[in-house]
């Protein structure tokens, strides 16, 4: 917990109050708790604690995109500077000579499965030493079909080690993948970030033709606080933002078909309010800790229950009030 008083926050998140001492223990741990819970901070503190200078990559988390990989890593690096530790953040889409350059001096590493796998294929990441291995999100990793990546990577770590693994939702996948790879996991569950009392949830039956139309009314009738509105594909995701903007709505989109640096802008955009409406989907806003959502769209109904949860959870957060709105 010092590291987490170091930073300024007098009291823990129920995560951080009941994984970190079980992480400071050496348990393996399964949590099940959503983005927003405080979990970064809760291995993050036991990372730090554990972490030694100049032992090599003691610590490695696998997150399920690269969004993800730069928020955990910016708080890792944060959090880590008074213990004079080096994080290395690595995933694709961006130059590999860099990463090769900081993982030779790196403690903790933050990745996404492929570019790691690329790196362990080139032999530019040691993992001989590694203490602690954190799949975070590890839900959304299996969602996205990164299983057998994910597996490569445990193979590829010392069997002496701490595992922990963090997921909103805990399906049969997930459990078959702790039994396989923890050893006499803890359990930590804590509530839902959400609060159901001040969420509000809205369906319309609208025929098709007439979706886009009513988005439209529902954005000009309500106040500007930061929108996400939800689609399944790139296509649409395209689609919705362009005619919203046409229309003088200030949306902007964001999915995996664009480049890093062109996702970046645009998310500063939006934590600026420069732009009040996202259009996004899931994977793209995965892992995303967006702060002050007033209203969550789902365009496209989500394909499973439990990114049904993730989009909804993002609203109603810290005691304020949100609304979800499905067009059917």
């Amino acid at each position: 917990m010092e590291s987490l008083k170091k930073a300024g926050f007098a009291e823990p998140s129920e995560i951080q109050e009941k994984a970190i001492p079980l992480i400071l223990k050496g348990k393996d741990i399964i949590g099940n708790s959503a983005t927003g819970s405080g979990k970064t901070l809760a291995f993050g503190s036991g990372i730090i604690e554990k972490a030694e200078k100049k032992r090599g990559i003691q610590a490695l988390i696998l997150t399920p995109t690269r969004e993800l990989a730069e928020q955990v890593g910016e708080v890792l690096k944060k959090f880590s500077k008074p213990n004079k530790l080096d994080v290395s953040i690595v995933y694709g889409g961006v130059s590999i000579s860099q990463q090769i350059s900081e993982l030779r001096r790196a403690e903790i590493v933050v990745g996404t499965p492929g570019r790691l796998l690329d790196h362990l294929g080139r032999g530019t990441i040691n993992l001989s030493n590694l203490k602690i291995l954190v799949l975070d999100e590890a839900d959304r990793m299996l969602d996205m079909g990164f299983l057998n990546d994910v597996e490569k990577i445990i193979k590829n770590c010392p069997e002496k080690r701490q595992t922990l693994l963090f997921s909103a939702t805990i399906s049969m996948e997930i459990e078959h993948l702790a039994e396989k790879y923890l050893t006499n996991p803890e359990r930590i569950s804590v509530e839902s970030y959400v609060d159901p009392s001040k969420l509000k949830q809205v369906f319309y039956d609208v025929p098709r033709m007439n979706k886009f139309s009513l988005l439209v009314h529902l954005l000009k009738r309500e106040s500007k606080g930061l929108i996400m509105v939800f689609c399944n594909t790139r296509n649409n995701t395209d689609f919705v933002a362009d005619n919203l903007r046409n229309l003088k709505i200030d949306a902007l989109a964001i999915h995996g078909g664009l480049t890093q640096g062109k996702r970046t802008r645009i998310m500063q955009k939006f934590h600026e309010k420069s732009v009040y409406v996202l259009v996004c989907t899931d994977i793209a806003a995965r892992g995303l800790d967006i702060k002050g959502v007033s209203h969550v769209y789902n365009y496209d109904l989500p394909k499973t229950s439990s990114d049904y949860i993730h989009r909804i959870g993002r609203t109603a957060r810290a005691g304020k009030e949100g609304i979800a709105i499905n067009l059917l």
